[in-house]
């Protein structure tokens, strides 16, 4: 995406730079979620801790509390995208959405997740991720909506892929500590966001 910017019409640039920061984030997320356990076993283990700042923290887990913030700086920099895209006001609904981010990072920050934990604290991993999801929804809607108006086909494939994560991580925030096989939704789920990078690289 740095590479073709200059590619990029001047009208576009704007939404070309929050897509490219957006992915640089789900990116960066991604390499602590998955880079941390790569070291954690490399050093013998997922219970493997590091000391920091005088605390011992299991590494695995501090991959996950990266993803997950990441994940939601990845949404709001969405929003940012169509508004952009479109020219459209964030309105009550995209105001909404900035304010379920922020919830969302409150809540985190709340002892009861249990971030040093191998084992998803309950109820607060389904209660951190209800805004999240609320999120997805609300900006597959955004850009659906306004992509069909357009005959945008680029960003009706970005707004079906939001939805298709949607459908695939759903599942296993309420069913993967009764159904852990559930868990292997997140491939397609990552594949619904590599597919939309491919498209936004191609078009």
């Amino acid at each position: 995406m740095w590479r073709r910017r200059s590619l990029v019409a001047a009208e576009d640039r704007r939404t070309a730079d929050l897509l490219m920061w957006a992915f640089a984030w789900l990116g960066l997320g991604d390499i602590g979620h998955v880079g941390f356990r790569v070291v954690a076993f490399a050093l013998g283990g997922l219970d493997v801790s590091v000391n920091m700042f005088g605390n011992r923290l299991l590494l695995a887990p501090m991959g996950s509390l990266a993803t997950a913030i990441t994940f939601t700086i990845f949404y709001v920099l969405i929003v940012m995208m169509w508004s952009a895209r479109y020219n459209k006001p964030y309105g009550g609904l995209g105001y909404l959405l900035f304010a379920l981010a922020v919830l969302r990072l409150l809540i985190m920050t709340h002892p009861a997740n249990g971030w040093n934990s191998m084992q998803a604290a309950q109820p607060w991993s389904m209660i951190r991720n209800l805004p999240l999801m609320m999120m997805q929804l609300g900006v597959a809607y955004l850009i659906l909506r306004d992509a069909r108006a357009a005959h945008d086909k680029t960003f009706i494939w970005i707004g079906s892929m939001i939805l298709v994560s949607f459908v695939c991580y759903a599942p296993v925030i309420f069913l993967q500590q009764q159904v852990p096989q559930i868990g292997m939704l997140m491939i397609p789920k990552t594949m619904a966001y590599r597919n939309t990078g491919h498209t936004i690289m191609k078009s």
